[in-house]
Formats: structure tokens, C-alpha cells, sequence
């Protein structure tokens, strides 16, 4: 065996091992933080206040007013957790989403850590992806705390049984369970590219707030975009187009088309955005 293959696998093998630690790192210094665990307890806060204010509520909710499903809370409380993911969605997910992913490079650089980081074998490519993958783990735990509070607050304040579908079709406490799950998967995947934009808007700046604002505040365009008919032919690019497009998981048989969709959408925001950010941080002087 030739000597540079040799030597070549402890080098390799350093590397994963410097990425490895560098994302239980980042994973570590996020879950730590006490803003990090205001907004879980903030996103978590939700449900609960739905299923009270729907609990105490002296008549009922009429079908078509208020946020989807709200009418069906008393009926079955496994509506709550579907519920508070809808009224979440528009903007207390992304809030805190933003807050994340725009604090990812731009924290860094305005903390002064940013090079010390740099100088792990890791690389700046490397870096971006741990820190993107951080933002990712943001995604899925947020969506996860609305899901299982609501899930907990629905059980505990109103009857719980079969489940009956937009199809008309009824299913089973263990199976809306699933398609509970299925819904937090979409609404995660939804926020992929959201998340990839902050990290973009991120290298652009040494401020963080300023990257957390501007992420937030194109979330709320893109809706609002979303919801101008005159604009039609902009729609399917949009990264919120899909965002409330989970219906079709609430059918029998699920219909994939639309987390299809979706998935494709936001893997493209994904790549676009993260060449962009690459592009960008390659030439990001940290030393200044």
C-alpha cells in the first residue's frame, strides 16, 4: 500500500471526527441557551392556550371561523395539536425559526468566535453544515413541542376517540396519532428553506439581530405575496406557498403529492441558498 494512502485515512478519519464534534458542539451551545428554551416554552404555550380558551368557552366554536379545526376540538381533542400547528405555521414558527437561523453566522462573527472556529480542522464548508444542521434540530424540536402539547392538552381537557377524516373516513387513536406525526414532518420539511435563507442572510452580516429581522420579515412577505391573486404565476415559488398545504395528509388513502411538493420546493431553497451562503462565507474575512 502506498505510503499517501497510508497516511491519508487518520487524516480523513480526523476530519469527520473535528465535524462530529463541532455539530455536538453546536447542538449543545443552542439547547443550553435560555432564549432557546423561552421560545419552546412560548411555541409549547400555544395549544395549551387554545384548548383552555376553546374548554371554557361558553358555546361552541362555529365551523368555518377561527383557525381549521378549531370547531372539532370538543369533539375529539386530538384536534388540538393539528390546531395549534395550523395557528403556529404562519408566524410563531418562523419567528422563532429566524431567530435561529439568522443568529447562526452573524452570532458568531459579532461574539468575535467566529475565527476560533475557523481554525478547527473542521473547514468553512463544515461550518456552514453544522450550523445549518443546528437550525435544522431547532425545526424539529419547535414543531415536535407544539405537536406533543397539544397532544397533552387535548387528551387531558376534552374526549379522545376515532378520528374522523376530510375524506369522511374513520380511523382509529393510534392511527391519528400517526397522521399527527405526518403533519409535524410537513410542517418541518416546510421550514428547511426558511431556515436555509436565514443562514444565507446570516454570512452577510456581523449582526445578528439585523439577520433574525430580515429572515422574519421575508417570511411574512412571501405570505403575503402568496395571498395576492395578481401575483398567480409567483405562487409556486414562493417557500410558504406549501406551508398550509397538510390537508391531503388528513385523507384516506394519503394523498403524497402535495409533501412532494413541498420537499421538492424547499430542497431547491435549500441548494440555492446554501451555494449562495458557501459563495459568500468562502470570502467572509473573520478577521477584521
Amino acid at each position: 500500500m502506498p505510503a499517501e494512502t497510508v497516511g491519508a485515512s487518520p487524516t480523513r478519519t480526523a476530519l469527520h471526527g473535528a465535524g462530529w464534534a463541532l455539530l455536538a458542539s453546536e447542538l449543545s451551545v443552542l439547547f443550553r441557551r435560555l432564549r432557546t428554551w423561552a421560545m419552546l416554552i412560548a411555541l409549547a404555550a400555544v395549544p395549551v392556550l387554545i384548548a383552555i380558551a376553546v374548554k371554557l368557552s361558553s358555546r361552541p366554536a362555529t365551523p368555518g371561523r377561527g383557525p381549521l379545526f378549531l370547531d372539532r376540538i370538543t369533539q375529539n381533542g386530538l384536534f388540538v395539536a393539528v390546531t395549534a400547528l395550523v395557528v403556529c405555521v404562519p408566524l410563531f414558527l418562523p419567528l422563532t425559526v429566524g431567530v435561529v437561523a439568522g443568529d447562526t453566522i452573524a452570532g458568531e462573527a459579532n461574539l468575535g468566535t467566529l475565527r476560533y472556529l475557523l481554525l478547527a480542522p473542521a473547514g468553512r464548508i463544515r461550518l456552514l453544515l453544522v450550523k445549518y444542521a443546528g437550525a435544522v434540530a431547532f425545526c424539529c424540536t419547535a414543531t415536535a413541542t407544539v405537536a406533543a402539547s397539544g397532544a397533552l392538552a387535548g387528551v387531558v381537557l376534552f374526549p379522545v376517540g376515532p378520528v374522523t377524516l376530510l375524506s369522511g373516513d374513520t380511523i382509529s387513536v393510534g392511527e391519528s396519532a400517526v397522521r399527527s406525526l405526518l403533519i409535524a414532518a410537513y410542517i418541518t420539511v416546510s421550514l428547511l428553506g426558511l431556515s436555509a435563507i436565514g443562514l444565507l442572510i446570516s454570512t452577510f452580516t456581523d449582526v445578528p439581530v439585523g439577520a433574525m429581522a430580515a429572515t422574519i420579515v421575508l417570511s411574512v412577505v412571501s405570505q403575503v405575496l402568496d395571498n395576492l391573486p395578481q401575483l398567480e404565476w409567483l405562487h409556486p415559488w414562493l417557500f410558504s406557498h406549501h406551508w398550509l398545504g397538510f390537508a391531503d395528509l388528513l385523507r384516506q388513502p394519503v394523498d403524497w403529492t402535495s409533501f412532494a411538493d413541498n420537499a421538492l420546493l424547499q430542497c431547491g431553497y435549500v441548494a440555492v441558498c446554501g451555494a449562495l451562503a458557501y459563495a459568500k462565507f468562502s470570502n467572509k474575512d473573520v478577521l477584521s
